[in-house]
């Protein structure tokens, strides 16, 4: 494989711009395989654009699958989803209108719809998903989700235990942090990990451009509904800019490391910002690993300043890019720390590749021919080293990574209990529409 048309982005460009711990412990060990004619059936949990572009790199593997069955909060978005997948995939998209579900229990029936080898999309907003994981298991069916994987530490400890479950049921599961199936990357940290440029004694990520966008509450519009459609601006659903949008980068970081860091302090601000919701404009966190070496990480959403989406690893005997962009990550190796075409000593020169499609190709020739396939330990850890990261930023404090996975604190708790769009949000405003957000020396850490 070199390139897969369509990647997720592509196909998202080109067609939509117009249950308890001890229940899981339960059932026997689940096979792998498809069926007989080696059809793997997909349902679709969350049908966003995250969502539906999971669909489209599902379906455009080798050997058959066929979507059969959706379900979201949103039939708006369903349906847009729906129709969107079946121009796409018009022979893959079998979904009837009975297995196109609505509602917060929605996520239930259409698993319920898959068969024992069957395979279900997570890509909710990241609050939902240790329940849906949880009930994926429990079914015994394989999972692919999308990041983030939860918003709290009580979360990751769900997807923890559900992702030593699904080892003992033999059920394969897939985690959103692509670039992990990159070649260059994979490349790129191969050399590292050979000794390219030395012991890694720094790292650097940046993901810093214009602000994050708002749509403000429509007439009508339920408060949960205004706050689910606007998840990127409410931790209880994506866990924060810092955890949902710079996870990829602490992941690659900590993989060039073959480590996670022990301990994080930073800092978080809302300077900028004017849209009554709970983001902060920007974090700086500093991560540091047992060897005492550092992973420095920043985010910034603030329009008209400097861009840069990057990731860089600095060794005793020279440098590394590990992303340039995200467009192109463009990896490559310098004899120093002075990172200029005169320094260069290799750069990757390979075919283009997609990471979107090569992460379900994976997964799919996994099921098909019954391969240990679980990344969900890897993604739940990286996702909690992000989730530390947060917490030191929005209280100022320090926080070790053993702090940060027996926390307690829960952005969203009971969200099993919601059952309708008109239930009350998690988080209301006050009298002035102003929604509560983290300030560092007040807001607790854990």
């Amino acid at each position: 494989m070199t390139t897969h048309p369509p990647s997720r982005r592509s196909f998202l460009k080109s067609s939509l711009a117009a249950t308890a711990s001890a229940a899981l412990t339960r059932a026997i060990e689940v096979g792998a395989y498809a069926a007989e004619d080696g059809t793997i059936d997909v349902a679709l949990v969350g049908c966003g654009g995250r969502g539906t572009g999971a669909a489209a790199n599902a379906l455009a593997t080798q050997g058959p699958a066929r979507l059969v069955a959706m379900a979201d909060v949103f039939e708006n978005r369903l349906a847009g989803s729906h129709d969107a997948l079946k121009r796409q995939f018009s022979e893959r998209t079998q979904v009837p209108p009975d297995q196109r579900f609505i509602g917060f229990d929605a996520f239930k029936k259409a698993i319920d719809c898959l068969p024992r080898n069957g395979l279900v999309i997570l890509a909710t907003p990241a609050g939902f998903r240790p329940i849906h994981l949880e009930y994926a298991v429990e079914k015994g069916v394989h999972v692919f989700m999308e990041k983030s994987f939860a918003v709290d530490a009580p979360g990751i400890r769900r997807v923890l235990r559900a992702a030593e479950v699904a080892k003992q049921k033999n059920l394969k599961i897939a985690t959103g942090l692509m670039w992990r199936h990159d070649k260059p990357r994979q490349e790129v940290i191969r050399r590292i990990h050979d000794g390219a440029i030395g012991d890694l004694v720094l790292l650097r990520t940046y993901r810093m451009h214009g602000a994050v966008g708002y749509s403000p509450r429509q007439p009508g519009e339920t408060e949960l509904a205004h706050q689910i459609r606007n998840y990127n601006s409410f931790p209880w659903l994506n866990a924060s800019f810092f955890v949902d949008w710079l996870i990829h980068n602490i992941d690659v970081c900590c993989w060039a490391k073959n480590a996670l860091p022990t301990v994080a302090q930073g800092h978080g601000s809302r300077v900028a910002r004017t849209e009554p919701d709970q983001m902060l404009d920007d974090y700086v966190v500093e991560y540091t690993f047992a060897d005492g070496t550092k992973l420095f990480a920043q985010g910034r959403h603030i329009n008209q300043t400097w861009d840069i989406f990057s990731d860089l690893a600095h060794g005793t005997k020279g440098s590394a890019v590990l992303m340039e962009s995200l467009a192109a990550p463009k990896p490559r190796l310098y004899r120093n720390h002075v990172q200029t075409a005169e320094n260069e000593i290799w750069r990757w020169s390979g075919a283009p590749w997609d990471p979107y499609q090569a992460e379900h190709d994976e997964l799919f020739e996994a099921i098909r021919n019954n391969k240990p396939y679980n990344e969900a330990e890897r993604g739940a850890k990286a996702c909690l080293v992000a989730i530390m990261g947060r917490m030191a930023a929005d209280s100022g404090q320090p926080v070790s990574y053993e702090q940060a996975l027996a926390s307690n604190l829960e952005l969203a708790p009971n969200l099993e209990r919601l059952q309708s769009l008109d239930d009350p949000a998690p988080v209301q405003a006050d009298a002035q529409g102003r929604y509560p957000y983290p300030i560092p020396g007040k807001t607790l850490a854990l």
